[in-house]
């Protein structure tokens, strides 16, 4: 590390003044880059991570080729999985499918503990080679969160409704309590040995609980996500959630021990702040946008940083993840745009 190291998103992240609005981009490594697309030629997601220094190279790349402020270490949220036994494949064009779900009690029973340093040993080395050597910015280690990764491993996959990840919520509801707990241990596990191995923040991914009504979400999983980031807080690094289409959950996740909530694009920072969220947010450009014309990418992009500045608690992202048609020339000039539009 030559570079002087830059902490403006940590210090963000802590609700503190900063020199401009810092950014990255959820699922910057990878999708659209060039050189990640080559490395896709010869492996999977799962083989490069299982690489250390090819996975330190996908990971950095985002930083040096945008300016970016903070990496996110290039993973999947299955990637603790196979570990408790999860037999699980990220399909190309599909996403992570599971051949053994959750059926019963003897499955969930059956799970096994995740060991950090015998089962992702290759993650912290990551970590390591990129916070002691490469990188300039804060690395960001994440985890998915318990109904995220519950979903995947009743479903089976994907899903458009959840049918049968709620269906087994109502019915097995003990049964229920049992894998949050189990899959809650494993993120505490999983998120703490990436915090000392030296990532310097982490984001917690519950993508699809935006699916749950306000009563559901109380009943079965905020217990969960309160236990889970009581624990977390512990490690004294910034604390992210995440979900899609969880406007309605906005206040239930300002009650939580975390740092930083991030938005999705159907939730604006004033309208957060109406109805009393208090924590730092993070967000939320609608990555749709990054495939218009570039007049409607700066206008729409100045307005949230307008919104961001104004409200002076702001660390700036996307709404969700980088898509693969949107080109690392347009990631660098909003890169540089963010930077330069909301210097003080």
């Amino acid at each position: 590390m030559t570079e002087k190291f830059n902490d403006t998103i940590l210090r963000a992240y802590k609700g503190e003044a900063t020199s401009h609005t810092p950014a990255w981009f959820m699922r910057q490594a990878g999708r659209s880059q060039k050189e990640y697309l080559e490395i896709k030629k010869k492996y999977s997601l799962f083989e490069i991570t299982h690489q250390p220094e090819l996975c330190a190279y996908v990971t950095r790349l985002p930083v040096e080729q945008y300016g970016i402020d903070a990496a996110i270490l290039y993973k999947d949220i299955m990637t603790p999985l196979p570990a408790m036994g999860v037999d699980v494949e990220i399909v190309s064009g599909v996403g992570p499918v599971i051949d053994n779900p959750l059926k019963n009690k003897a499955d969930i029973d059956n799970l096994g503990k995740l060991e950090p340093e015998k089962d992702i040993d290759y993650v912290l080395k990551t970590i390591k080679l990129l916070t002691e050597e490469q990188l300039n910015v804060p690395l960001i280690g994440f985890s998915g969160a318990p109904f995220t990764l519950a979903s995947y491993m009743i479903e089976g996959g994907p899903s458009k409704n959840y049918a049968k990840t709620k269906a087994f919520m109502y019915k097995e509801s003990e049964l229920w309590f049992v894998l949050m707990d189990k899959l809650a241990d494993m993120i505490i596990t999983y998120v703490t040995a990436q915090v000392k191995a030296g990532v310097k923040a982490i984001q917690i991914f519950d993508s699809w609980v935006g699916s749950l009504n306000e009563s559901d979400y109380r009943i079965f999983i905020k217990p969960t996500m309160n236990y889970i980031f009581t624990e977390l807080k512990k490690l004294d690094v910034p604390l992210i959630l995440f979900g899609i289409g969880a406007k309605h959950l906005l206040v239930d996740f300002n009650d939580l021990p975390v740092d930083v909530i991030g938005l999705d694009w159907r939730t604006t920072i004033p309208e957060a702040r109406a109805m009393g969220v208090t924590k730092v947010l993070q967000g939320n450009l609608d990555p749709a946008t990054l495939l218009a014309d570039w007049d409607t990418i700066e206008t729409r992009t100045k307005a949230i940083l307008d919104d961001g500045m104004a409200d002076g608690r702001h660390v700036f992202n996307l709404g969700h993840g980088v898509t693969p048609d949107i080109t690392q020339d347009t990631l660098k000039k909003l890169a540089k745009l963010i930077r330069t539009y909301s210097k003080r």
